[in-house]
């Protein structure tokens, strides 16, 4: 599932790619912002396309695609013989992992983006209008029967996961497009409601809930779009209040807060050895804070946004950043080890990017309304081949998505 378990702990099993080089790509017909799940030798992803697909870890070849009747802009979750995805549509669909038949689908009240006035400083600045920035749906997490997933209508769900029953629902009063963490009979998660809450995964009912900030001039900085971690007795979130937050895991209690000077943090934290790990939008850092105090342990740059989660195996991260690039961090030596590029990030990199590896502001942001920045984004950032999606890495091969369309597999 979504970062390997359902603590997301994002920490997978060695051997690490031995190369960053291709093994092999399959292409969808839109943009992959959903992260792969590898199981049972094969790859499961969802694509703008509307399509769930299925793909053979060892060749790339199709075993088969489900029709999802919307954007499966969430990461499967894979168990039991089926594999569970969130659709545009609003539905939970259950489909049978060898051979693609959906078995059931459960209908929320329906999925819309995260929506205010004047977001992102964009005009009309009194026009209530979705998010732009808004691109994951809730991946689905499956622990011990049931399945646990968040939805644009504002709830938190728990379904059967043999029969797509309903066990419970907790309302929130915003979207929730986190992904819930589940770890000691708890549910974690994140609302852009601003709340951080943590539930019981039996019955649904709240235990505690932690407040972010909010941002009532711009409505820019507030909310949990992203997914937290649940490791080491604590719960690690980021936040577009331009934190990351540190909260005992059985109290709610902050332990620590870490200020990114501004920046969303949309990624989730993978927590190993003591050190947070984490990737930021708009101040361009890979950092690693220390996991008792919060204290920055070292940082590294990079030329734009990441909403990509850090993956790591052994003493290595990747992870992916809106140019198109893959990045390798030797976490001993403390820097980079590698990259990929997708084939748009060469092809278009000089056109979209300074000299300094950011976006040229003036070609790629050229409006300031809603269709402005969103032709942007399609046309211009993701032109680029931008790397939304958070590594899976299995058997030395890593696997990612990205805007081009394509899922690929580094490494032999």
């Amino acid at each position: 599932m979504f970062r390997g378990d359902p603590a997301h702990a994002g920490v997978y099993p060695p051997p690490s790619p031995q190369s960053l080089s291709v093994k092999w790509t399959f292409t969808t017909a839109e943009a992959i912002v959903s992260s792969p799940v590898v199981a049972n030798g094969v790859v499961y992803v969802g694509s703008s396309d509307n399509f769930l697909y299925a793909v053979d870890a060892g060749t790339g070849k199709l075993r088969w695609k489900f029709d999802a009747h919307g954007n499966v802009g969430s990461s499967p979750a894979v168990g039991g013989g089926s594999v569970y995805a969130v659709s545009l549509d609003g539905k939970l669909y259950a489909v049978d992992a060898a051979t693609g038949t959906q078995k059931w689908a459960f209908a929320t009240l329906g999925e819309r983006r995260h929506t205010s006035e004047g977001i992102d400083y964009m005009a009309p600045s009194t026009e209530a209008m979705p998010d732009p920035w808004d691109f994951f749906l809730s991946s689905p997490v499956l622990e011990g029967g049931t399945v646990y997933f968040g939805s644009g209508d504002g709830f938190v769900y728990a379904v059967d996961a043999a029969t797509g029953a309903l066990r419970w629902k907790f309302k929130t009063d915003n979207v929730v497009h986190a992904s819930p963490a589940v770890a000691g009979g708890i549910v974690y998660i994140g609302s852009f409601d601003s709340y951080f809450y943590a539930l019981d995964s039996a019955t649904g009912e709240l235990r505690w809930k932690f407040k972010t900030g909010d941002d009532p001039k711009t409505r820019l900085m507030t909310g949990i779009p992203g997914s937290a971690t649940v490791a080491e007795g604590l719960v690690v979130f980021g936040c577009r209040d331009a934190n990351v937050y540190a909260l005992d895991a059985k109290t709610g209690d902050r332990r620590w807060v870490f200020s990114n000077n501004g920046s969303w943090v949309i990624a989730t934290p993978v927590v190993l050895g003591g050190v947070v790990y984490f990737t930021t939008s708009d101040s361009l850092k890979f950092e690693a804070l220390d996991a008792k105090s919060g204290a920055e342990l070292y940082s590294l740059p990079y030329g734009t946004f990441s909403f990509s989660s850090p993956a790591i195996v052994g003493n290595r991260a990747f992870f992916g950043t809106f140019d198109g690039k893959l990045h390798e961090v030797d976490l001993d030596a403390r820097k980079y080890a590698g990259e990929y590029r997708v084939p748009g990030s060469i092809a278009s990199g000089p056109r979209y990017l300074d000299a300094g590896g950011k976006f040229n502001a003036a070609v790629v942001w050229t409006g300031d309304t809603l269709d402005d920045v969103i032709v942007d984004i399609k046309t211009k950032a993701f032109a680029l081949g931008s790397i939304l999606s958070s590594p899976s890495v299995k058997d030395g091969v890593l696997y990612f998505g990205s805007a081009d369309g394509t899922l690929y597999a580094l490494g032999q």
